[in-house]
């Protein structure tokens, strides 16, 4: 195929395989067909392939809960059982009753190629407003569920992906975002209207806020929000519960966040600034006649804001930054405040009253993750979640009248977890900064190089790496391997000045804090590099896949799932310029050079060994696209030295990872976890 040369910025850019880039070309589909056979016929052939299937198959088996949705005394709690590819929405009246189903996404297709992907319950439990896609590509279908009587209306919305969406008082309607849709008039009331249609491109951006009334076509919902804004605009709404105050807060990139008051009681309709156009976040709600803000203005690892509503730019400090922990999120349920706290990468979670007073420290079963909190702004009950590398879900009921934490529900797992240990060691990066990292195995290694290792890490958009029960990790320990998982920069383990440090231009933060981690590992004695594996998925792809080129010699095997890996391009494909605020743009001549410097695909080297890989990518993938997934395996088969695997696995009926049913998860972890003992030698 004829190589792309083009110059941009003054640097000529050679781009051998552009033309991989076209999904639809018959040459495209061809090779795919033949990459997939050529990994089917590698991977299908290893020795333990089938003892590692079952084992995998027992230890997916292990269910999974979520924190339930609160509304009275009607509870929707979340449950997947045993080999169900999805979970399944449950009603309970009464903290005694049993659960009945609500929403089986198992049902709605042969494979559990149809998923939820979102669900908002009413003020009184009586409806639930739910999201459902179809193969992995998540841009959701709205419908409406009557609860009692299980029968669906036809208030059916399409292009709701990750919706926001806050019910009216009395269920009637509700306010929710919506993309518009392609090759059509997006709405009467839309400005798109002005262009006689909508582009493809253009329908994965433009989100905006629309109301809907039950029983009305959704073609005829005004327009509340948005018209003006750029397209990579991305508003979330919140009504308060009286229905007075209408809350809008509009994300741009992973760095700042304007927010936008109504009073819908004002016949005039107007919308009051509360913050616009600086480089800093929020999150809240208003409850009564208050609003409360979760910034990191002025607190790079945030504080609470309150104001009253009819005067929001009146703020004052309600709980103000922590010298050592980072506030996660808040959440004002009955009389009490209640502040999640990140320190050193672990949950912490306190109960405080409306004026911000610490009443007291919730205790946890152990050091992990705390997994969201629910409840009501006037009941007397909180529900969260909690897990970590040897504790399954559990869901803990927080009785505010007793100051009583107790349990509600649990996975139930078959696992000897006193066998292993979890450690949080510290190590300095190139430039001397520490970095934290867990690491998971037996208990009383030997330190002498022998042990195999997997190294997995993310590093960006704020994304924190806590602890977290993964099912399959099992199968790892049990071999008697080490599972590490440092805290990049980029992630939000440390406030928004170690997110800083690892976007843009201190990107390259990043992939020097994971090199030495593995570095630390084998100076360490846990491993060698012939025994040292490396894994990571969509902006994990990306430090997985920079970290190889820049370092070929430390790894002997990599796992680059969903991944970006062409920086010059990435952003004229699929949602991908919603990235530029985290990552910057080629378009820009200072920020192309960032790229251009770790660029995983421009920096592959004609003759040099690569580390065997495993890319995986799905084919309905609609945040990044699978080319770079084709390309980079091409560039690599092309410049390879040695008789290291470059692999390349391209799922059907599947996408980025949300939705995807656990039968196709079952199959990826087989083929992941087959070709890392493999090369590992394990």
């Amino acid at each position: 195929m004829t190589v792309a040369i083009e110059t941009v910025h003054g640097h000529e850019i050679r781009d051998p395989h552009r033309w991989l880039e076209n999904e639809e070309d018959p040459a495209v589909v061809s090779w795919v067909e033949r990459q997939n056979h050529h990994c089917r016929h590698v991977l299908d052939h290893l020795p333990q392939r089938a003892a590692i299937g079952r084992r995998l198959k027992s230890l997916l088996g292990i269910g999974d809960i979520g924190t339930p949705v609160v509304r009275g005394a009607r509870y929707f709690p979340t449950r997947r059982e045993g080999e169900q590819n999805h979970h399944v929405v449950y009603v309970r009246d009464g903290l005694d009753g049993r659960d009945r189903v609500l929403l089986n996404p198992n049902e709605w297709s042969e494979g559990g190629t149809v998923a939820l992907d979102w669900f908002y319950v009413d003020p009184h439990g009586k409806r639930v407003a739910y999201g459902v896609s179809e193969g992995g590509d998540e841009k959701s279908t709205l419908h409406v569920i009557d609860v009692d009587s299980g029968q669906r209306s036809d208030d059916v919305i399409p292009r709701t992906r990750a919706c926001s969406l806050a019910w009216l008082p009395d269920g009637s309607g509700f306010y929710y975002t919506r993309y518009p849709v392609p090759g059509g008039v997006d709405h009467p009331a839309s400005p798109l209207d002005a262009r006689p249609g909508v582009s493809e491109e253009e329908a994965n951006y433009s989100r905006r806020v629309f109301f809907h009334r039950l029983g009305t076509p959704w073609e005829e919902d005004p327009l509340i929000f948005g018209e003006g804004r750029d397209r990579e605009d991305w508003p979330g709404v919140d009504l308060s519960p009286d229905g007075r105050w209408l809350l809008i807060f509009v994300e741009m990139g992973w760095v700042r966040t304007d927010v936008y008051l109504r009073d819908l009681h004002d016949p005039s309709g107007a919308w009051i600034t509360v913050a616009e156009g600086e480089e800093v976040q929020y999150t809240g709600e208003v409850i009564g006649d208050t609003l409360y803000l979760h910034t990191n203005k002025e607190a790079p690892r945030y504080r609470l804001v309150r104001a009253p509503a009819s005067d929001p730019l009146q703020w004052e400090t309600l709980v103000p930054e922590s010298e050592t922990a980072v506030m996660d999120a808040f959440g004002r349920i009955g009389d009490r405040l209640f502040v999640l706290y990140m320190e050193k990468a672990t949950s912490r979670l306190v109960s405080m009253d409306l004026d911000g007073r610490l009443l007291r420290e919730l205790p946890l079963p152990t050091l992990g993750s705390v997994r969201g909190f629910a409840g009501e702004w006037n009941g007397r009950e909180m529900f969260f979640g909690f897990n970590s590398f040897t504790v399954p879900p559990t869901v803990l009921r927080y009785d505010l009248d007793r100051d009583e934490v107790s349990h509600f529900d649990a996975v139930e797992a078959d696992l000897d977890s006193d066998r292993y240990e979890v450690q949080q060691i510290q190590y300095p990066s190139r430039d001397g900064t520490p970095i934290t990292m867990f690491l998971v195995h037996r208990k009383g290694m030997v330190l002498d190089g022998s042990h195999p290792v997997l190294l997995s890490g993310y590093g960006g958009f704020k994304v924190s790496m806590t602890p977290a029960f993964q099912r399959s990790t099992y199968l790892w320990l049990e071999h008697g391997g080490v599972y590490a998982v440092p805290n990049l920069r980029g992630g939000g383990e440390y406030g928004e000045a170690w997110h800083r440090a690892g976007m843009l231009g201190h990107k390259q933060n990043v992939f020097d804090d994971f090199i030495a981690a593995a570095e630390w590992l084998i100076a360490q004695g846990y491993t060698t590099s012939r025994r040292l594996a490396i894994s990571g998925g969509s902006n994990g792809g990306l430090l997985v896949g920079a970290v190889m080129t820049q370092r070929p010699d430390l790894f002997r095997a990599v796992v680059c799932s969903v991944p970006l890996l062409d920086m010059l391009r990435y952003h004229l494909f699929r949602i991908a310029r919603l990235w530029i605020p985290e990552y910057g743009s080629a378009d820009d001549p200072e920020q192309f050079q960032w790229l251009y410097a770790y660029s995983p695909y421009h920096r592959v080297v004609n003759g040099t060994a690569y580390p065997a890989t495993l890319i995986m990518t799905g084919e309905s993938d609609s945040r990044v696209d699978p080319l770079h997934a084709r390309k980079m395996a091409a560039r690599l088969l092309e410049a390879k030295a040695g008789d290291h695997p470059v692999l390349l696995r391209v799922e059907t009926k599947a996408g980025h990872g949300a939705g995807k049913p656990l039968a196709k998860i079952l199959e990826e972890l087989v083929d992941t976890w087959s070709f890392i003992f493999w090369q590992l030698e394990v």
